[in-house]
């Protein structure tokens, strides 16, 4: 039996509301995504396909012995390409939750999404590369790869328990890492430095040494250093001339990025140690 004032609604045109909408409306906000939401499922996209590409570019062509090594090094520019972009994202999702709004689950999102894209695919871009490097081992780069996600498992919950001072991270942030520790894979180093330098940068991920959250000015010289390390990637892959060259200088100053960070921070430490001492003994001597 159809209910009169519901037919004469539709008579004069309205539409039936359907249950979706319904439903929609009734939605609990907890499960609505909000535009940072979906920024940062853009950055989980971006670290499954580096791994998607790691695994058809440059595992299966070692694997199978087609030796074309073009292809591979298309490949690992594309996947270092996509863990930048995830990157990206990850900026800027925290920009946007902040002028606009995130939802309830927002923080789990970013968490998650940042173990695959920071976590994930940087630990099997090193196994990778102990599989198909010649002066590589394959069991030993098995374990720095499984450093490397552990170190951002931890990084990750620690960041969720622990309440820092605004505008600093405590340990390198796992985005940071997570470039440091490709930039170290592609300069091409002996595979003992390699190894050392990998498992350094992954210490830095668990370590108290402070890091500035990238806002203002260092997010925009964040987003530029980022661009910029996407043009070097593409000059390599496609074999420009003197592509070599800027990408070992770009993966080099990456990594002394990542060594002289923590320098300055401890530099800054004691000497804000030593004011607060000087502030302590002129508080004393007064009468």
């Amino acid at each position: 039996m159809i209910d009169p004032d519901a037919q004469a609604g539709w008579a004069d045109g309205a539409e039936p509301r359907s249950g979706a909408a319904d439903e929609a409306e009734e939605m609990p906000l907890s499960l609505r995504l909000s535009i940072a939401d979906t920024l940062t499922l853009g950055n989980a996209t971006c670290g499954f396909m580096a791994v998607y590409f790691t695994t058809t570019g440059i595992l299966i062509p070692h694997l199978v012995g087609s030796g074309e090594s073009g292809m591979a090094r298309h490949s690992a520019a594309t996947a270092v390409i996509l863990m930048l972009c995830a990157a990206v994202f990850d900026l800027f999702d925290g920009l946007v939750a902040r002028k606009l709004r995130s939802s309830p689950m927002g923080a789990e999102l970013d968490n998650l999404s940042d173990l695959i894209s920071f976590g994930l695919a940087p630990a099997y871009f090193v196994l990778v590369y102990g599989m198909v490097a010649d002066d590589a081992h394959q069991k030993v780069s098995a374990v720095a790869a499984i450093v490397v996600l552990l170190a951002v498992v931890l990084r990750l919950a620690r960041f969720s328990c622990v309440t820092m001072k605004d505008g600093m991270f405590q340990g390198m942030p796992s985005p940071f890492g997570a470039l440091t520790v490709v930039s170290i894979v592609l300069l091409e180093l002996p595979f003992i430095p390699t190894l050392l330098a990998i498992i350094g940068a992954a210490w830095l991920m668990v370590s108290r040494v402070e890091y500035p959250k990238p806002r203002g000015k260092l997010a925009v010289a964040m987003l530029s250093w980022i661009v910029g390390a996407m043009g070097l990637l593409a000059a390599w892959a496609f074999d420009a001339p003197g592509g070599q060259l800027l990408l070992q200088t770009g993966c080099a100053l990456q990594i002394v990025l990542a060594a002289t960070i923590p320098l300055f921070a401890t530099a800054r430490r004691v000497n804000t140690f030593r004011d607060n001492r000087r502030e302590a003994r002129a508080s004393a001597q007064l009468p």
